[in-house]
């Protein structure tokens, strides 16, 4: 037995072809394992943040996106629909949007961080219904005088393309506007704040 001839080109092959088969083992056990660290879609559901390209949708338009279970409302405002805005003031409840229904940034006439971009999670704040989108500056079924913005047709809230509430209608307060910021020029990102972004 001492005396038997070693294959060292085999030991090698063997040797080398053992380690390759570990490494694949260890990557396959480790896939998962490290995949099991991502949030889940429940996780994902109740609060991580939401990022949106907002190249597709035209002025005047609005696009709807699910944050925390919830609709979010981002409209590209025209420049009628803004120039609208101060005008309503005086039928308002909280023009100046003084209640705490958005971030500070966003605490201005057109409750948003750019003018032409609103972003609101769109649930009507009387009974939690989501309101209709009616963005055109035209007479409408339930205001001759409509100016654009949202109705509510469960118990007929009325708000300004700003979100904000009109008086004598059910609900008490503006909607709400929720933490987010511009990634860049054309993507949103819902859920995290300007400063938390960095």
């Amino acid at each position: 037995m001492a005396n038997e001839v070693v294959d060292h080109g085999r030991r090698r092959f063997l040797t080398a072809t053992t380690a390759v088969v570990g490494g694949i083992g260890v990557v396959s056990a480790a896939v998962p394992f490290i995949k099991s660290w991502e949030p889940s879609a429940r996780a994902k559901a109740a609060g991580a943040p939401v990022t949106q390209s907002l190249k597709k949708i035209e002025k005047g338009q609005q696009l709807i996106v699910a944050w925390r279970s919830l609709p979010v409302f981002i409209v590209n405002r025209t420049p009628a629909q803004l120039a609208q805005l101060p005008k309503e003031d005086p039928l308002l409840v909280d023009p100046k949007s003084e209640v705490e229904q958005q971030p500070a940034y966003a605490q201005n006439e057109t409750r948003s961080i750019k003018p032409e971009w609103l972003v609101m999670v769109g649930i009507c704040t009387h009974l939690g219904c989501v309101p209709d989108f009616y963005g055109e500056i035209k007479p409408e079924p339930f205001d001759p005088n409509w100016k654009g913005g949202y109705y509510c047709p469960c118990h007929h809230s009325r708000y300004d393309i700003a979100g904000r509430v009109y008086k004598n209608v059910p609900a008490p307060k503006n909607m709400q506007v929720p933490p987010y910021h511009f990634v860049d020029d054309m993507t949103v990102q819902i859920g995290v704040d300007p400063k938390e972004a960095g």
